[in-house]
């Protein structure tokens, strides 16, 4: 699949010297959901304005669509759309008049149909003539894309987009931008919220002190990264691991009726049926077993603090 944002070599240094950004590069497939994770201060929303032209880069270069975005700003900024993380949007105004001149900077004629349809996809139809300081925060942020998308960008950009919204409307959103997704517009979100990555996301890109750590499909990324856990429960309860077991790093329950043998699934020999023969040499019972995979949250925390 072509690229429809490139990246290259991105780099961000402000008036106090203070490095944002530290040679970024990053290839976006079209009509792809990427999801960018890191900590407050990693570089999300800098490169985020840099792609969107908020923001001047110190080095590198950009291109949307084939379009470089500082020769061809009118071009690039036509085929993005952005939905920051604050709620910015006129009080007094009505939610279908916003769409309307959001659409008409852009240069595009008027198109009601479109706006329509676009409003009754984000649930907002209902309350087009309503004043945006009459809508709760869950609708003014819905508007908020829908301003995003009014010129009918081919490519989204959603910065903290369920920052300080419930988990029911949080999950809202999630369907919504799968929705837009299926409809063809490629879409890359910063976020706080592991379980949002983990959810929605084609592929994860893991962001540190303005560094791209690494960007994977997201089930790669786990199957790599993520190592696997076998519990072994026993018959009965143990005071301590015995010496003969101790090799293998076992770690005791509280309670002393589960083994947890930690191991890399990307090993060939992950020494599961030698570490069942020591079990049984050792005179223990085993009552049942299973394995579980890391979360994504656990992978994205290991490899933040191994850039610390």
């Amino acid at each position: 699949m072509s690229s429809i944002v490139s990246v290259s070599n991105l780099s961000k240094t402000y008036a106090g010297g203070y490095r944002a950004l530290n040679d970024v590069s990053l290839e976006i497939a079209e009509g792809e959901i990427l999801a960018l994770l890191g900590p407050n201060g990693a570089g999300k929303t800098t490169l985020i304005s840099i792609v969107c032209g908020i923001v001047n880069a110190s080095e590198g270069s950009v291109r949307v669509g084939g379009y470089d975005i500082i020769k061809d700003y009118r071009r690039t900024r036509e085929l993005i759309g952005l939905v920051p993380q604050e709620l910015t949007l006129g009080h007094f105004d009505t939610v279908w008049n916003t769409l309307c001149f959001s659409r008409g900077l852009f240069g595009k004629k008027p198109d009601p149909a479109y706006l329509e349809r676009l409003l009754r996809d984000l649930s907002l139809w209902s309350k087009r003539d309503t004043e945006i300081m009459a809508l709760s925060g869950g609708m003014k942020r819905r508007v908020l894309i829908g301003k995003a998308l009014s010129h009918q960008p081919r490519v989204l950009f959603l910065d903290e987009p369920t920052a300080g919204v419930d988990v029911d409307l949080r999950k809202d959103m999630w369907g919504l931008v799968r929705g837009l997704r299926e409809s063809g517009v490629t879409i890359i979100l910063t976020t706080h919220y592991i379980e949002e990555a983990e959810e929605i996301a084609d592929r994860v890109g893991i962001i540190a002190d303005g560094r791209l750590i690494l960007v994977d499909d997201k089930q790669a990324l786990m199957q790599k990264l993520g190592r696997k856990a076998m519990i072994i429960e026993l018959e009965q309860p143990l005071a301590r691991v015995p010496d003969t077991l101790a090799v293998w790093g076992l770690e005791l329950s509280g309670d002393g009726c589960q083994l947890t043998y930690t191991y890399d699934p990307r090993s060939a020999r992950t020494g599961i049926p030698g570490l069942l023969q020591a079990i049984s040499e050792a005179g223990l019972l085993l009552k049942d077993f299973k394995t579980t995979q890391s979360s994504l949250e656990e992978i994205f925390v290991g490899l933040v603090k191994g850039k610390a």
